[in-house]
């Protein structure tokens, strides 16, 4: 099975999925702003920048993924995904245990070479409040949906890891056939 993974691991179909399904779950965060009018909050605005990671770590690993690129796309795929782990944890806890002390920030601090929030204000720009509950499905808020989600990003990105080294053995689709040679001693 390992080698299965690392199989797969090495074609460009797996690390295009892995873009489609953060590109997904980002257009529908976007739905949930502009169309059902919820306000993100900064969290929720790193949140989002960690999926954007794991749709960058998919199309850097579909470049070229039989090469070391498999590797970088395998580096930014674990970190943006612990990272979203982390966020939506704090997100999480700040929602089921409201503090005065315990506040997330008013503004989003992104690097002056990347300031996200003034190029793109319609998606970066915090609006709400980390500690306000706004959207649930399954009694389960929406951080604690993204700590799912980037568990589960984790936890395949884990598998796929310990599959590089588990070498996938090729198969040769069109054995050679043995004859006997008739040919004189």
């Amino acid at each position: 099975m390992m080698q299965s993974l690392n199989r797969f691991s090495q074609s460009r179909a797996a690390w295009l999925l892995l873009s489609l399904t953060a590109f997904i779950l980002e257009l529908i965060a976007l739905y949930f702003q502009h169309v059902l009018m919820l306000n993100p909050c900064v969290l929720c605005i790193y949140q989002r920048c960690a999926l954007y990671g794991v749709i960058s770590a998919g199309l850097v690993g579909a470049i070229m993924p039989g090469t070391w690129l498999r590797f970088a796309g395998l580096t930014i795929w674990l970190y943006s995904s612990w990272q979203g782990l982390l966020l939506a944890m704090k997100h999480t806890d700040i929602q089921l245990h409201p503090s005065p002390f315990v506040t997330c920030d008013f503004c989003v601090n992104f690097p002056t070479w990347l300031p996200l929030d003034k190029w793109l204000p319609s998606m970066f720009s915090p609006t709400g409040d980390c500690a306000l509950r706004q959207w649930h499905l399954l009694s389960l808020e929406m951080p604690q949906w993204m700590i799912i989600i980037f568990s589960a990003y984790l936890l395949v990105a884990a598998i796929i890891l310990l599959a590089q080294y588990f070498p996938s053995r090729k198969r040769n689709l069109f054995p050679a056939k043995r004859y006997k040679s008739i040919a004189p001693h």
